[in-house]
């Protein structure tokens, strides 16, 4: 089996940049995605469920060029797990979706914007 995960939602936040001493660099963003489920009373809510995201590479400089708060993504990529340690010794968990495959579906903020990002 294959960790793989599908998402299309709209992005929370600006995305943001990275560049490492090394040249590497990479972009992290929110995505919401958004459920309609209905209760044991038959009446619907929406349900939200926000994702962490991470693209590296090529990837991460389409992503801040071309997506901003609010737009519509598809996201497709793998599920990852990780922890660190903070400035106070604690243990952080963080679960992440680090995406190999970015379409973008429809900007706010109307700019033109290539159809998809391998």
């Amino acid at each position: 089996m294959k960790n793989r995960i599908t998402l299309i939602g709209r992005l929370g936040q600006n995305p943001e940049l990275k560049t490492f001493d090394s040249g590497s660099q990479k972009c992290t963003f929110s995505l919401a995605t958004h459920e309609s489920i209905k209760n044991a009373q038959g009446e619907k809510r929406d349900e939200t469920q926000w994702h962490q995201v991470v693209v590296w590479g090529a990837l991460s400089d389409l992503a801040l060029k071309y997506l901003k708060k609010g737009d519509l993504c598809a996201l497709e990529g793998k599920v990852q797990y990780r922890s660190y340690q903070d400035a106070q010794g604690a243990t952080q968990y963080r679960t992440e979706i680090v995406g190999k495959d970015l379409q973008f579906l429809s900007p706010v903020s109307g700019a033109d914007m290539p159809n998809e990002a391998k």
